[in-house]
């Protein structure tokens, strides 16, 4: 499924009004409306603030489709909590394409570790750069400014333990 499709669905489950959402997220009714309507895709950190409004992991929205997903995010997320609800953390393996600068920091509660599996990643925490390779850790508090990039021609991937 789509994920405006997602969104709404799950938004309808918690009562939510589209104005709620909203009020919650920082993002107009009209673009939440185009978005659940599958008229228009969103980024990644609005995504998350959609997914934090209704208390669940930006993954969440990936699990089914994962080929859908590649198409309108540089990021793909899946999920390897293997249906374990109530954690509190979350497994995530992430592939970013290659070339992928997402350029806005972003924050969010809680922590993440990452371990690269494959390739190079940039993360920048605060304007301090971390140059990471394959089987290299980073630990931080994830309200912190933060981003994430790619800047080789290789696909790279990650295992992201966060608990926001």
């Amino acid at each position: 499924m789509a994920i405006g499709p997602q969104i709404r669905m799950k938004r309808k489950e918690l009562k939510m009004t589209l104005k709620e959402l909203a009020e919650k997220t920082g993002v107009s009714i009209s673009f939440l409306s185009q978005v659940e309507l599958d008229k228009c895709s969103t980024t990644l950190e609005t995504l998350r603030k959609i997914a934090d409004a209704l208390a669940i992991h930006p993954s969440a929205f990936f699990q089914e489709d994962a080929d859908h997903a590649e198409d309108e995010f540089p990021f793909i997320y899946k999920d390897l909590s293997d249906g374990v609800m109530g954690a509190n953390f979350k497994p995530l393996h992430i592939t970013l394409k290659p070339h992928e600068d997402r350029g806005n920091e972003i924050q969010h509660l809680g922590h993440e570790f990452i371990y690269v599996l494959r390739g190079e990643v940039i993360i920048t925490l605060e304007g301090e750069v971390h140059y990471l390779k394959e089987g290299q850790t980073l630990f931080y508090d994830a309200s912190k400014g933060h981003y994430w990039r790619n800047d080789s021609t290789e696909k790279c991937e990650l295992l992201v333990i966060s608990n926001a």
